[in-house]
């Protein structure tokens, strides 16, 4: 809202407060209430208490006291409603009959075996009363089975888990199923009145529990869930959204809301139990679909090292960018296939999805040091392209680890900008010790990135960007890097075509076509492994930017790692900042309908 908007509210709030203070029935009000608190300090009391049944008694005898004007004229003004009405109500002070009465309970409402029975009415408006309800196996009865936090029910604090429902605005609910009870309530108007037989025994709820927030690791929407025991009901997300989690009392169907909508009714959302189970049950397409692979005897694919070869098209280079250690993108058909049946069996013997991570509003300290950046996508994407950019953008903000190798050093390499060399048993022995995020051995060399490289460059107060496949992030997902992980995706193949017509990959110094073009195989295979990389590791993902204009690209990620040490604050996992995430208490319970 502009500033010339906020003064017109302004004037127009000024205007209506300034003409309801001026109403002469309000000035009247006031009198009125001085009055009586006069009255209240002398304490008065009633001559008579039942001027109703003496106004009624006049009328009958003035009736037999002859019909002259002023008989006629009074027992008219006995006889008007708005009189009867100010004796009541002097009737109604006089008693100090001031709390409302309810109706008498019908005489046939308590049965021999009931001990007690409630009668409820709430008022019904667009939103459900917040309840579901099911049927007792053992007794046939309809029960409230889960109260909704934050709906009608809940507010209300008269129907609890456990009341059998015995009637719905006056129509029995015996021999009736529950899907036969919801459009009874779907047609009720106004009020809503229930016949309650309060449960035996109820689990009171602690008042005193902390707020839980949890990250959603994957999506889910209830209007393609068969088992969801009303789609009213649920809660939909996607995967990233925070959710502030109400009860996990359930052990299928969890309470929560959105982050910043706790004040209106939660819904319900998968445990993880049950996502687990889905999962385990059903063998997900896009797991186990097949990348395209090349078949035999085709056109051989020479081996890609670095990503989109910006460099050479700009002719600028950046010290210590290079993915050397990584090993090259294409193998044979075969073995391409081979490798694919492994993982799928692998990933079928044991599927442990991600469901949600307990997560705690974070925001970083000045004295802090940076969290981490790294940066994820499938080769040709652009990922070097966008750190070198930033590199160039501002050297002392940001930073790159120098990578570790055992091959010689040539001549226009410097040692601790190119490569640390090392030799042989020196890396070795860093390997056995865990000290590599990632390395690989590519033509009799080791080529890796250690986990003192990208400390040493946190240490100097800088952002250290670090460009690694996403299967390695868990060697830093921890509390003392606190990564943030950007995941460069491809557009869609007609925009790849456009942008990445001339660009070209650099590969191995020694292969005789050290350069080439992209070809649609390769657009292909970038995409799906993108798709791939996103169904496995998103859950691991803080953002996502898709790199179809380097430019727009940068300016993207550039303005989003500037937001990370302002004010805005991060959701990060629990026990980056406690020293254990809290543990979900879960009990059983089954779901059948929804009112």
């Amino acid at each position: 809202m502009s500033g010339t908007e906020s003064h017109t509210h302004r004037e127009e709030d000024y205007r209506f407060l300034h003409s309801m203070l001026m109403e002469k029935k309000l000035h009247l009000l006031f009198k009125i209430h001085e009055r009586l608190k006069r009255f209240e300090k002398r304490s008065p009391v009633p001559v008579q208490e039942h001027a109703v049944s003496l106004a009624s008694e006049l009328a009958e005898e003035l009736i037999y006291q002859g019909w002259r004007d002023e008989v006629k004229e009074l027992v008219d003004l006995l006889s008007k409603p708005h009189f009867k009405s100010l004796l009541s109500v002097h009737d109604a002070v006089a008693q100090r009959d001031f709390e409302p009465s309810l109706p008498p309970i019908p005489d046939d409402v308590l049965d021999e075996d009931e001990d007690s029975v409630k009668i409820v009415s709430l008022v019904k408006t667009k939103d459900p009363l917040g309840a579901t309800i099911k049927k007792d196996k053992s007794t046939g009865a309809i029960v409230v089975a889960r109260i909704m936090k934050g709906g009608a029910a809940d507010k209300s604090g008269l129907i609890h888990e456990g009341d059998e429902l015995k009637e719905v605005n006056g129509v029995s609910l015996e021999h009736r199923k529950p899907k036969e009870i919801l459009p009874l309530l779907a047609h009720s108007q106004g009020e809503v009145t229930f016949k309650i037989i309060p449960a035996s025994s109820k689990e009171e709820m602690s008042t005193n529990k902390k707020k839980l927030f949890m990250r959603a690791l994957f999506d889910y929407d209830p209007n393609e869930d068969p088992t969801i025991p009303c789609k009213e009901a649920a809660v939909a997300f996607k995967r990233g959204d925070i959710l502030q989690i109400v009860s996990m009392e359930d052990d299928t169907w969890w309470q929560a809301c959105h982050l910043g909508d706790s004040k209106s009714r939660a819904g319900l959302i998968p445990s993880p139990n049950l996502h687990e189970r889905r999962v385990a049950l059903q063998r997900p397409k896009a797991l186990f679909k097949p990348r395209r692979v090349k078949p035999p005897g085709g056109q051989p694919v020479f081996p890609v090292i670095e990503d989109v070869d910006y460099g050479a098209i700009t002719g600028i280079h950046v010290a210590g960018s290079r993915r050397s250690f990584r090993l090259g993108r294409k193998s044979s058909w075969a073995r391409e296939a081979a490798r694919f049946r492994r993982w799928s069996a692998g990933v079928h013997r044991s599927i442990c999805p991600p469901t949600y991570i307990e997560v705690i509003p974070y925001h970083r300290d000045p004295n802090d040091r940076h969290r981490l950046v790294v940066l994820v996508g499938p080769s040709g994407v652009g990922v070097n392209e966008l750190k070198r950019r930033l590199l160039i953008s501002d050297p002392d903000r940001y930073a790159v680890t120098v990578p570790h190798t055992t091959r010689e050093k040539r001549r226009q390499e410097s040692e601790g900008v190119d490569y640390h060399f090392v030799p042989v048993h020196m890396f070795e022995e860093l390997i056995l010790n865990h000290r590599f995020i990632e390395y690989g051995c590519y033509r009799g060399h080791y080529y890796g990135t250690s986990l003192d490289s990208v400390n040493r460059e946190m240490a100097e107060g800088k952002v250290c960007l670090l460009d690694i496949h996403p299967s390695k992030i868990k060697h830093v997902y921890t509390s003392e890097f606190k990564p943030y992980v950007v995941f460069v995706k491809p557009p869609r193949v007609e925009e790849l075509r456009l942008t990445r017509r001339r660009a070209k990959f650099v590969c191995d110094d020694e292969d005789t076509n050290p350069v080439r073009v992209f070809s649609e195989e390769d657009f292909e295979d970038m995409i799906d492994l993108a798709e791939s990389m996103y169904s496995q590791y998103g859950h691991l993902f803080d953002k996502v930017i898709v790199n179809g204009d380097i430019a727009t690209a940068f300016r993207e990620l550039r303005a989003d790692l500037e937001k990370i040490d302002e004010a805005e604050v991060h959701w990060v996992p629990t026990e980056w900042i406690c020293s254990s995430p809290t543990k979900a208490r879960r009990s059983c319970g089954h779901l059948t309908g929804w009112i």
